[in-house]
């Protein structure tokens, strides 16, 4: 099958990037498969990192063409001649935010021109967590030239049927990534990161409002001191730094963290999960996360707030803890009834078991299946 993969690229940073190189490692086995990036993601003063691409050597680098500018009519409507002409039986385009709906949207309207590509949307969020007016209304402009769609939970499912009943979709879980290596030994873990603290709990990844970063803090004074918990954050800030500051001070928790807040390479995310016991998600809303399956990629058991995809992910007393959202009291309990009752080991022997069923071969297995049916 000839695939082209619309989508960021390495070296784009973030998580729809590296699944798109993951995604495309697989389905190269078996097809002729191209990947069309973004020259330009977003503005500069809609973008809160420090850059938008990443130089790590260990990302998938899968030779993308740069071509997208989301603030460009004209680029839309040259990308999408390209596409058009160039023909594949199939266009895969990773959906995440409306902002991207109006370049999306002409892309596709231009490669149905063809009458023979078929377009597959991959949405990792269609009710975006940060909501704006208008929303709704960008995302169904997009929606109205795709044939089918792929969500990566049964949350993001329920969204699409909100905005767009008649669709043709098919839920598969988001896969286990494996690009960031395999585990290393804790203690040389923690060595890498000037860690000696026993017990270390993580926040990884971007600092966003939804990710309840603010929850996790006000939990740790809860938790009795006895315990010595460390807890890890590692991740770049894109929410107001100084409110999180002014939580920490005012909560005194400065010796109970471990500050890393610049964006983590990929070559040197092994480091942050293999040092940890547990990685923390107290997530205030959730579509599902890349997170947890990093976490399970590493072997390490999940404590999660109960929203969204996360449920469908962590299995409740097996492989993590749920608990309810935004409450810092429930949240201190399941992280000291983790170290109470010796968890770790029971959660990582079922994460052993079950794994393997998020596997990316069975991800692009499961994808391919449903484009043909």
């Amino acid at each position: 099958m000839k695939i082209t993969i619309l989508s960021p690229a390495y070296p784009l940073r973030g998580g729809i990037a590296n699944f798109a190189g993951s995604l495309y490692s697989e389905l190269i086995n078996r097809n002729d498969v191209n990947v069309i990036s973004y020259k330009k993601q977003y503005p500069s003063f809609l973008f809160p990192g420090k850059t938008q691409e990443e130089s790590d050597e260990t990302s998938v680098n899968i030779n993308a063409e740069n071509l997208v500018d989301s603030t460009n009519p004209y680029n839309w409507g040259k990308v999408g001649r390209k596409i058009k002409y160039d023909n594949p039986d199939l266009l895969i385009i990773q959906f995440w935010l409306p902002f991207f709906a109006p370049c999306l949207k002409t892309i596709s309207k231009i490669v149905k021109q063809n009458k023979r590509t078929q377009i597959l949307a991959i949405c990792h969020n269609i009710i975006p967590h940060e909501k704006k007016p208008g929303d709704v209304f960008l995302t169904k402009l997009f929606f109205k030239y795709v044939d089918k769609f792929i969500l990566l939970s049964n949350k993001v499912k329920e969204e699409l049927l909100s905005i767009k009943k008649e669709s043709v979709n098919k839920v598969i879980a988001h896969p286990v990534y494996s690009k960031f290596g395999e585990p290393v030994d804790k203690d040389n873990a923690k060595s890498y990161l000037n860690i000696q603290d026993e017990r270390v709990i993580l926040f990884f990844g971007f600092i966003r409002n939804y990710k309840g970063l603010d929850v996790l803090l006000k939990a740790l004074p809860l938790i009795d001191e006895k315990e010595k918990i460390k807890l890890l954050i590692a991740g770049e800030f894109y929410s107001n730094k100084r409110e999180y500051k002014q939580l920490i001070n005012e909560l005194k928790i400065e010796r109970s963290l471990v500050l890393k807040t610049d964006f983590i390479p990929a070559s040197e995310v092994k480091y942050y999960f293999s040092a940890c016991d547990v990685a923390v998600l107290p997530y205030k809303n959730a579509s599902q996360s890349g997170i947890a399956q990093i976490a399970m990629n590493f072997n390490k058991p999940v404590i999660a707030s109960n929203v969204g995809g996360l449920s469908e992910i962590v299995i409740n007393d097996k492989t993590g803890l749920l608990v309810e959202s935004n409450n810092p009291k429930k949240l201190a309990k399941a992280i000291q009834n983790y170290y109470t009752n010796n968890l770790e080991q029971n959660f990582v022997n079922n994460i052993l078991l079950e794994k393997d069923k998020y596997s990316w071969s069975n991800f692009s297995n499961q994808l391919l299946k449903f484009v043909n049916e």
